[in-house]
C-alpha cells in the first residue's frame, strides 16, 4: 500500500473519484443513456483504475525492492531510483 502521508491521499482521492464515476455510470444507464455516452464513463473509470494500480504497484516495487526501505537507513545515492522509473515507464504505457 502506499505508504507516504501523500501517496495515501493520492489513492483515497483516485478511489473516491473511481466511487463517483461508477455512481455517475450507474445513474447513465438508468437514465437510458446512449452507448457512446456510457464509453466515455468507462473509459474515465478506465484511465482512474489504472492511475491507482500504477500507483500501488510503484509502492509495492518500492517496497519489495528498495534496500532504503527495508534497512530504514539513511538514502544512499544509487541508481534505483533511475532504474524504477524506467519500470514505471513501462507499466504506465502498459495501463494506457
Amino acid at each position: 500500500m502506499p505508504y507516504t502521508p501523500e501517496e495515501k491521499s493520492r489513492a483515497v482521492t483516485r478511489i473516491r473519484r473511481i466511487r463517483g464515476q461508477a455512481e455517475a455510470l450507474e445513474r447513465a444507464i438508468q437514465a437510458g443513456a446512449s452507448c457512446a455516452a456510457l464509453l466515455q464513463q468507462i473509459v474515465a473509470m478506465r484511465g482512474a483504475t489504472n492511475g491507482l494500480m500504477a500507483e500501488v504497484m510503484e509502492s509495492h516495487l518500492r517496497e519489495t525492492f528498495d534496500p532504503r526501505i527495508k534497512s530504514k537507513a539513511a538514502p544512499k545515492a544509487t541508481d534505483y531510483d533511475e532504474d524504477l522509473e524506467g519500470v514505471m515507464k513501462i507499466l504506465r504505457t502498459y495501463l494506457k
